[in-house]
């Protein structure tokens, strides 16, 4: 399949995840939360068959790590995985439930760890953004209007800073004081990852736990884009290359000159 069939397949898989997720936003819905207290709804579920459904079709040949399965799949099985997809059927459950919009269905083609192709889908608005190094760019694509991303290089004061309604700390806190004038953005999802890819943010620091499907499909884009997503040591994030699907600390960043370890203190 050529890289451009498999992009529209992507992205046809993804918007019908989006109305899923939709049929259920606009009615009333049950919220259960998982062992780790983190928010579940019948949308997440939907969103998961229908992206594992469509996927099978599309590349029934690449399996399939989604969220809601991933305790399914055994780690020694999972990383025997040279190509797979990584799936978030709903980023930001929490701001499903609040309904406020702010979430998002996140495709991922992972290939020996690299995240090569994302797709990132706004269900309220119809957004998607999408790209990745196995694309040769990032792009924005609102109906049937399609536009080229790039990050804002250089980044200038006052520097543009995502953050998370839902998660934040003292560390984020601290960190956000040693960065110097800000204007701060409050944001929920992936679509930090995309802002930052169309040069509406400039960094987005993210102190504690995320998992691997939450910033797959994100960075695809942003570094299609010319940004970065790097832990605290400067690597690049790779997937499915160890045991826990757990995310450590990151600095996702529109312009990669940027001092992010001037803010870490060093």
């Amino acid at each position: 399949m050529r890289m451009d069939e498999l992009c529209e397949g992507a992205i046809a898989v993804a918007q019908a995840a989006a109305e899923a997720i939709l049929h259920v936003y606009r009615g009333e819905f049950d919220v259960e939360h998982k062992r780790d207290a983190s928010p579940l709804t019948a949308a997440d579920l939907a969103a998961h068959h229908c992206i594992v459904d469509g996927l099978a079709k599309l590349t029934p040949d690449v399996p399939v790590l989604s969220e809601e399965a991933a305790n399914q799949v055994p780690p020694h099985v999972r990383r025997g995985w040279h190509r797979l997809w990584l799936v978030d059927p709903l980023d930001g459950t929490r701001e499903f439930v609040k309904r406020n919009g702010e979430f998002t269905v996140n495709l991922a083609l992972i290939e020996d760890g690299v995240s090569v192709f994302g797709v990132v889908q706004a269900p309220v608005t119809g957004v998607v953004w999408y790209g990745g190094a196995a694309l040769g760019g990032a792009f924005r694509r609102d109906g049937t209007i399609t536009v080229p991303l790039r990050v804002r290089q250089p980044a200038t004061s006052p520097l543009r800073v995502a953050a998370s309604r839902s998660h934040r700390d003292a560390r984020t806190e601290a960190l956000i004081a040693r960065m110097g004038p800000i204007e701060e953005v409050n944001l929920g999802s992936s679509l930090k990852f995309c802002r930052l890819a169309e040069g509406g943010l400039d960094a987005y620091p993210r102190f504690g736990p995320t998992c691997e499907w939450d910033t797959a499909a994100g960075q695809a884009v942003l570094e299609a884009a010319g940004g970065c997503v790097i832990d605290p040591r400067g690597r690049p994030f790779r997937y499915n290359q160890r045991d826990t699907l757990l995310n450590g600390d990151f600095f996702a960043l529109g312009d990669p000159a940027l001092p992010w370890r001037a803010w870490l203190g060093e």
